[in-house]
């Protein structure tokens, strides 16, 4: 039985309803029951159809004389006939449309054959002169009609009942039932509404259907009304004392789903959804199987699609080292990398912790990959190197950064330090032992930077993309925006707030940023790095940016609580390196398409090698002090477009 956030599956809650002993049961003499009851309903029907053919009028003559005789053969005949169409295997609890068609071409096939022997037999003289046939000369040839459709309707009427049992009659309330609303009349929100009638303890007590079909409205489903559209959701909530909301349309976008979230703000709701078109068709979950909504519903996006043969080419049997594996972006790269069976994955993460649990959690998950964690700060170039020379990994994913821009901006020269010389050392050691492709990641605040954190991922970029002008090894970087709960992120620190009852702090009403999954952002890296011929800056579609204060609401409803009643949303202020907005779009004159929908790579002006590594050497130098203004006056040497403002840093 799953639990109330990973899932309710109401079929297991069903089985695991019944007493044991029922079950074992049941199921041992389950076919011979069912066997008994087909042949208890031939005969049945066949009684039906003599009475409707002698007026409903009961004899013996016609008892004894006909029916007896016939019965054995018509028995033997669709006993073996529904054998054939395996009506002896069905589950009647869940019958359905199907299995009545099913019912109804055994009972045609049986009678064609029951009537193409009866007619051998009239035209068969040695047939026709045995005691048995004569007995059985005065049959109307309507019987056997007759006996056809009593057949469809008993069984039929049987499977209807144990059915009709589950769902009504075996339903017992479980204390105070929950008042439900399903959004969607499809076949989600029927199928839904069918799982929750088969419930033996009653959970929930279904009061209406959500649909904007206009066509739809005042339809009744199982008896159940469709009341009205999405816009008119919070109205009928407060109205009929909803108390959860369950989605049930798999195809439903991220914008609908949003949509349905923002109507319902101010109203005390738990929201749930059904799982996604792809779960369902692959056979991994049922439509009854529920679960929370939550915000990867709301701001991912739909499935990538991969070219993961090419992806399995890059990777497969490979060496390679993953610098900041123990961070969001590092270990889902490692969980992504370990699909395709790479030789051996190297994770190189200075902080213990994190690294002893990414480990764990993929030697268990692919115990055949070989992996190796080292302790190693990126910055320490003797040890960068040994690893290098010990391991000679042919793909270097680097994911090690600080990414904490307003932290950064109280502590400039620790961004200088892991973002730049970092990088520098990872990338001369993949220059000097031949590693054959080597993937930055970076960030969207690397675009007309704002921030140190920003112009030190900016600066990276550059030197990486320079030194593949006379490098063997193809250097490459990957952008992207926020990734939705990784470590520090806004999302994270929302749930926190909203735990402990509020407020929830947000910058500014008008802050914006784009979002992606962490493992969307990962797949896309991969592909991206299949691409790469060296010396590009792939940007990442982001899709539509997202007012940090719209998520800070929608979070607030989906834990069940109205925005600015129960949980405040305090305004802070905008913080030292952000802006309202990020500038991360993949079309536009300085951008150049890929055979990717969602990658494209940014062209850029390239910087004079002796100009870049001067200023870098110095620009080290100078971060040694902490100084802020003076770090930031060498910054704006190599980023020009570098915004930030040179305050002095207290």
């Amino acid at each position: 039985m799953s639990d109330a956030n990973t899932g309710v599956n109401f079929e297991n809650k069903n089985e695991a309803s019944y007493p044991a002993q029922s079950i074992t049961g049941l199921l041992k003499y389950r076919r011979s029951l069912i066997v008994s009851a087909h042949i208890i309903s031939f005969a049945g029907s066949l009684m039906l159809a003599f009475l409707l053919a002698k007026n409903m009028q009961f004899r013996t003559d016609w008892f004894i004389g006909q029916y007896l005789l016939l019965l054995p053969p018509i028995i033997i005949i669709k006993t073996m006939v529904f054998a054939l169409f395996k009506q002896y295997r069905g589950w009647w609890r869940y019958v359905g449309i199907s299995d009545l068609i099913g019912i109804a071409a055994a009972s045609l096939l049986s009678t064609f054959v029951i009537l193409g022997l009866w007619f051998a037999m009239l035209y068969t003289d040695t047939m026709r002169r045995t005691w048995y046939f004569q007995q059985l000369t005065e049959i109307s040839q309507g019987v056997f009609m007759a006996d056809m459709f009593s057949t469809i309707l008993l069984l039929g009427g049987f499977r209807m009942i144990v059915r009709l049992y589950h769902e009504e009659f075996r339903t017992v309330e479980g204390g105070r039932l929950k008042r439900f609303l399903i959004v969607g009349a499809g076949d989600a929100g029927e199928a839904l509404l069918r799982e929750i009638h088969r419930m033996p303890v009653a959970q929930y007590e279904v009061i209406g259907f959500i649909d904007d079909d206009p066509v739809k409205k005042g339809a009744n489903i199982h008896g159940i009304a469709v009341l009205g559209n999405v816009e008119q959701i919070s109205q009928i909530c407060r109205n009929r004392n909803i108390e959860e909301i369950a989605i049930a349309i798999p195809s439903a976008t991220q914008r609908q789903l949003r949509r349905v979230i923002q109507v319902c703000e101010g109203t005390k709701i738990r929201f749930r959804t059904v799982p996604s078109v792809t779960d369902i068709a692959s056979g991994r979950y049922r439509v009854s199987q529920i679960r929370d909504v939550n915000i990867n519903d709301l701001l991912g996006r739909q499935v990538v699609e991969l070219d993961l043969d090419s992806i399995e080419a890059f990777a497969r049997d490979k060496t390679i080292l993953v610098t900041g594996a123990g961070g969001s972006i590092g270990s889902e790269m490692c969980r992504q990398l370990c699909n395709f069976k790479p030789g051996l994955l190297l994770l190189i993460e200075q902080a213990e912790n994190p690294l002893f649990y990414i480990e764990r959690e993929l030697n268990k998950l692919f115990g055949n990959t070989s992996i190796k964690a080292v302790v190693c700060n990126i910055t320490d170039k003797v040890r960068v190197e040994e690893l290098f020379d010990k391991y000679r990994p042919q793909i270097v994913i680097h994911a090690a950064a600080h990414k904490h821009v307003p932290l950064m901006e109280l502590n400039p020269g620790e961004a200088i330090k892991n973002n730049i010389v970092g990088t520098k050392v990872a990338a001369d050691a993949a220059d000097k032992f031949g590693v054959a492709s080597f993937v930055m990641i970076s960030t969207d605040k690397a675009v007309n930077p704002t921030s140190i954190m920003g112009s030190s991922k900016r600066i990276a970029e550059m030197y990486i993309q320079d030194l593949n002008k006379t490098s063997k090894t193809h250097f490459v970087t990957v952008r992207f925006g926020n990734v939705l709960n990784s470590e520090g992120s806004v999302v994270p620190i929302f749930k926190k707030q909203i735990a402990t009852g509020g407020p929830l702090t947000v910058t500014h009403p008008e802050m914006k940023r784009y979002f992606m999954t962490i493992p969307e952002a990962s797949q896309l890296v991969l592909q991206a790095a299949t691409m790469g011929k060296g010396g590009e800056i792939f940007v990442l579609d982001m899709g539509e940016p997202v007012k940090i204060v719209d998520l800070a609401k929608e979070l607030i409803t989906l834990s069940g609580f109205r925005p600015q009643e129960d949980i405040e949303i305090n305004f802070t202020g905008i913080r030292p390196g952000e802006k309202l907005f990020e500038e991360l779009s993949i079309k536009g004159e300085n951008m150049q398409l890929t055979r990717h929908s969602k990658i494209s790579i940014w062209k850029n002006i390239p910087t004079d090698r002796e100009t870049l590594y001067a200023g870098i050497q110095k620009l080290v130098e100078i971060a040694k002090t902490q100084d802020y203004k003076s770090i930031v006056g060498e910054i704006k040497k190599l980023v020009p477009e570098y915004s930030g403002n040179a305050i002095t840093n207290n």
